[in-house]
């Protein structure tokens, strides 16, 4: 059957900021952007699945007897804009999520240079540039493998309490592990997409030959079709067939739901639109229901406009005149349902818009299993009680049993942060032998109720939230002693204000961006031109992360085919000429502190490609012939004009009329207007800013429209990337120790696709998906950075992704106020300034 195109958003995409510094370190894959901080904006990473390193001294029960009393002074820290999600489950900035973090306390400890802590209740030395450092933590770990399986274990020590002064048991792991495995949980941690031993059965409620039977009878109604009805037979019921295909139009329907609100929301106020698809006008489409289906169907191809004022639909099954008769979405399913031949896997794959619940297929097998599997006559009464691959062996020990071996495992699985049951569950829902582990399951109401008040066992205690100041007060009952400071402050602050703020006292401590302009203003208030001097400190190390330009591969294409050559085509034509702008613009920006980079991944991973490896190249360096675009005795001027010479050959070879080096016309299912969202805070402030606006002018002077949409507020970042209709975005990630790909790049996570939504570049890729899995299954370091090179390459050539940046954090400080002798030394990309938060003096 034929694919049927649709119009896909001419519209923006989303700015995401790297930079937390507080005391969680990055999760342990290249996943989410975090809201803006500095010169970007992005998701964070959750702390509980981020690998947080620990203090560089043995542990201490109390102030050293010759430590000075110093004044409660508190340490004001400036930081980026709050969303008020302090919770170590549903934090969505890295902001928020520093919140939590520093009342949290981490299983696991990282050293400097990213190494897991394996023994850290005795302690491991362990040298860094020439100096011993003693790394201890709360727990020792473990991982062997077993045969076909992993086993990783946690001991804690049995001296941890919670800031209220209660004991931190295993029972606290547990709580912690069953939420983020309960099958209604929906953060960002995807420890469930690991094959822990019972999980599928625990999620399900079924046992492995019940789950079978139920999948079984879904692929089989799949695959017979929904008939004329219901045709007795020995697998299913008349019950079981009318509920499944119930299920399958209840998604149906809301996948066509879908379509007609994202062409309303994107294109309803837009009169060109309106007028070339319905010959309406915005405000007859916003008072009728009718002609919002209308709309909806005509922009996804699957009706037309006829001269007197109709639409018939593609099949020409049926005419509206738009006057007296107008389609509804009952109308819409039906069309769709007869267009695809009732097949609804393939008309969710080719039409949803990302922003429907689940695929319909999934929607519906899922809730097949998961109601009639529980109630099989083959099951218990009581129903799967346990994961039985998670056991609490004693009052301080857990061990949790996975299929398998998967490289990145052991930073989700033994890198969370353990929760007070006490406090965010309740003690007594304590009932194994029931299934409750602090709660019911499916039910994590108790948990999101705390999510603006976090309690752990970390440094400090979270006191308020007012007027955009976090304040924490130190925690007396702190395993390595009550911090010295007593009081901390986290207080919204813009990048660009961060230098004066502690000139003039209102901040101490804060993350600033290391530009020319910002370390000229630190040299001018230090008086010694040093970014060091006697009133502003100056920290810099490597980002964990690294700043890019992205492109969905599902609304940039041709033909509403992302993965065809001529979609890579016109991706790869766009990309070739932003790639040629990024040195002059990072250059101008950043000067010193930040360097390109070629592939997408950050260059403190021990995976990303050097110069020297085989195989490295110049992104987006040739033309669509594969001969190379520049030469190394190139002038600026030239090296723009021959990429966009090269740019040309691509956009040919998507199908777009090129003449006399100009585009006059795009291919049936394509477009030549993109628009762009980058958060420079509606001025520009932003270090791909000036390769846009290069790369715009270069556009237009051959038939190409870039649009940079640059909001002032940024919420309107989140809206746009959420509703998934981003053309183009300027973003950053967050990496990690372990580049695993799997969140951001599998085709799982595709949003809409049932998993993570963290792929929003809409890549889908079987080869790609196969050697991210195999990459995962092996701890030879050097065939997996094989295997990534393989990985990057692939990505690369989808072109949704264009490497940006790599820049250093810079982290500033009051040298007049804060007791610099007591900072933490040797900070690195891995060890960030607060891992010895309760030792820092004011002065």
């Amino acid at each position: 059957m034929r694919k049927l195109s649709r119009i896909l958003a001419v519209l923006l995409a989303a700015v995401m900021v790297l930079g937390a510094f507080a005391a969680c370190t990055p999760k342990p894959n290249d996943t989410t952007p975090e809201p803006k901080t500095t010169d970007e904006a992005k998701n964070t990473p959750d702390p509980a699945e981020t690998p947080s390193g620990d203090e560089t001294n043995p542990p201490e029960t109390e102030k050293p007897a010759d430590a000075t009393p110093v004044p409660d002074k508190p340490l004001v820290v400036a930081y980026g804009a709050f969303s008020q999600k302090f919770s170590p489950f549903y934090s969505e900035t890295v902001y928020d999520s520093d919140v939590a973090g520093l009342c949290g306390l981490d299983m696991m400890v990282t050293d400097r240079m990213g190494a897991i802590i394996f023994n850290a209740i005795e302690g491991e030395t362990i040298a860094y540039n020439g100096t011993d450092y003693l790394y201890t933590g709360p727990a020792n770990l473990s991982v062997k493998k077993n045969g076909d399986q992993t086993v990783y274990t946690t001991e804690i020590r049995k001296d941890l309490k919670f800031s209220d002064g209660e004991p931190v048991t295993a029972k606290d792991i547990l709580f912690t592990y069953y939420t983020y495995l309960d099958p209604s949980y929906v953060g960002s941690n995807s420890l469930s997409s690991y094959d822990i031993v019972g999980l599928r059965n625990w999620r399900t409620q079924t046992s492995d030959a019940v789950y079978e039977k139920y999948a079984e009878m879904a692929d089989t109604m799949l695959e017979e079709g929904r008939g004329e009805g219901y045709v007795q037979n020995d697998l299913y019921s008349e019950e079981i067939y009318n509920d499944f295909w119930g299920w399958i139009d209840e998604m149906w329907t809301e996948t066509c739901s879908c379509i007609v609100d994202y062409c309303v929301n994107n294109y309803g106020e837009n009169e060109a639109y309106t007028t070339k698809y319905l010959g309406k006008t915005p405000d007859e489409i916003a008072a009728s229901d009718g002609l919002k289906v209308a709309l909806g169907m005509a922009m996804w191809n699957f009706a037309e406009l006829n001269e007197d004022g109709s639409i018939t639909d593609v099949l020409g099954l049926k005419t509206y005149d738009l006057v007296n008769e107008f389609p509804t979405v009952e109308d819409y399913v039906e069309l769709t349902k007869a267009a695809y031949e009732d097949d609804p896997v393939e008309f969710y794959n080719e039409e949803q818009t990302g922003n429907e619940r689940a695929p319909i297929f999934t929607f519906a097998k899922d809730n097949l299993i998961g109601i009639y599997g529980p109630k099989d006559a083959d099951m218990s009464a009581d129903g799967i009680t346990e994961i039985s691959g998670i056991k609490m062996l004693d009052d301080y020990t857990v061990e949790i049993t996975v299929n398998g071996y998967e490289a990145p495992a052991v930073y989700s699985i033994l890198g969370i942060t353990i929760t007070p049951m006490h406090y965010y569950g309740d003690t007594a829902k304590w009932n194994p032998e029931k299934g409750q582990y602090g709660f019911d399951f499916n039910d994590l109401s108790t948990q999101q109720a705390k999510t603006e008040r976090p309690m752990g066992a970390g440094p400090y205690m979270f006191e308020s939230f007012e007027n955009k100041v976090v304040t924490f007060k130190a925690n007396p009952n702190y395993y390595k002693g009550e911090p010295i400071i007593k009081t901390i402050k986290f207080k919204e602050t813009t990048s660009a204000e961060v230098a004066t703020a502690i000139k003039t006292g209102d901040a101490d401590a804060g993350e600033m961006t290391g530009s020319i302009d910002r370390f000229n203003e630190v040299k001018g208030i230090n008086g010694n031109d040093n970014i060091t001097g006697p009133i502003i400190t100056t920290s810099k190390v490597d980002n964990l992360g690294y700043g890019y330009i992205g492109i969905s591969a599902g609304n940039v294409n041709v033909g509403g085919v992302p993965d065809s050559d001529a979609s890579k085509a016109l991706r790869k034509g766009l990309a070739t000429v932003l790639a040629v702008y990024r040195e002059v613009a990072f250059d101008s920006y950043y000067g010193e502190a930040a360097s390109v980079i070629q592939y997408p991944i950050s260059n403190t991973s021990w995976a990303a490609p050097q110069a020297s490896d085989p195989g490295y190249k110049i992104a987006f360096s040739t033309d669509a012939d594969g001969n190379d675009i520049y030469t190394a005795s190139m002038t600026a001027d030239e090296k723009y004009a021959a990429a966009m010479e090269a740019a040309l050959t691509w956009f040919k070879a998507a199908g777009y009329t090129v003449e006399d080096g100009k585009i006059t016309a795009a291919p049936a299912g394509a477009r030549t207007e993109f628009e762009v969202i980058i958060g420079g805070d509606g001025k520009g402030d932003h270090p791909s800013y000036q390769i846009l606006t290069m790369a715009r002018d270069a556009f237009d002077k051959v038939g190409i429209t870039i649009s940079i949409n640059d909001p002032s507020d940024t919420s309107y970042l989140w809206k746009r990337l959420n509703a998934d209709d981003q053309d183009l975005w300027c973003a950053a990630w967050g990496s990690s120790i372990d580049p695993d790909m799997y969140q951001i790049y599998h085709s799982n996570n595709v949003t809409g696709a049932g998993g993570t939504d963290s792929n929003r570049y809409h890549i889908a890729d079987a080869e790609l998906d196969e050697l991210i899995m195999e990459a995962r299954t092996s701890d030879d370091q050097s065939f997996r950075k094989s295997v990534y090179k393989q990985c990057l390459d692939i990505i690369v050539d989808w072109a949704v992704e264009i490497p940006a940046y790599q820049r250093q954090n810079c982290v500033v400080f009051s040298t007049e106020r804060i007791n610099i002798s007591t900072l933490t030394p040797d900070i690195t990309t891995f060890w960030s300034w607060m891992r010895d938060i309760e030792k820092l003096e004011m002065n």
